[in-house]
């Protein structure tokens, strides 16, 4: 006799029990909805200071992510400073026709080596740009 009174008064309070839960849940969930992934962040006010530059670095909380972030960033300089070697193989290349061509007409020479140093100013400006990412890879 006591099981099912117990039973029924269990009956009883679990809908008023869940109705609790589920506008609790909901004041949740409203609150979180507002926040969305595409609202902007806010700044804080000690990011930048006079004493430092004005390139803020975000503060990490342990010593492995700042570990992790230095590693990321070499790997990103090295693997952004690997197009330095096309351009050492477009200045050999560009210098290689240069010879082969005033080989074969020696007349030319004048007007083929100002081409040649146009060629060459081309394939360094890549390659200096090449380095400025692998620069920025690093450092920013």
């Amino acid at each position: 006799m006591a099981s099912v009174a117990a039973q029924s008064s269990m009956k009883v309070a679990r809908p008023a029990f869940q109705a609790a839960q589920v506008q609790k849940f909901a004041r949740g969930f409203s609150a979180a909805s507002r926040q969305t992934a595409f609202a902007p962040m806010k700044r804080s006010t000690n990011l930048l200071s006079a004493t430092r530059s004005p390139i803020a670095k975000r503060a990490y909380s342990s010593e492995m992510a700042n570990a992790l972030v230095q590693v990321s960033q070499n790997i990103g300089m090295g693997s952004a400073a690997i197009g330095l070697a096309g351009a050492g193989v477009g200045i050999g290349l560009v210098f290689a026709a240069l010879i082969n061509a005033t080989a074969r007409n020696p007349s030319l020479r004048g007007q083929l080596f100002s081409y040649a140093i146009l060629g060459f100013a081309f394939v360094e400006a890549i390659g200096l740009f090449d380095l400025m990412v692998a620069m920025m890879a690093k450092f920013l």
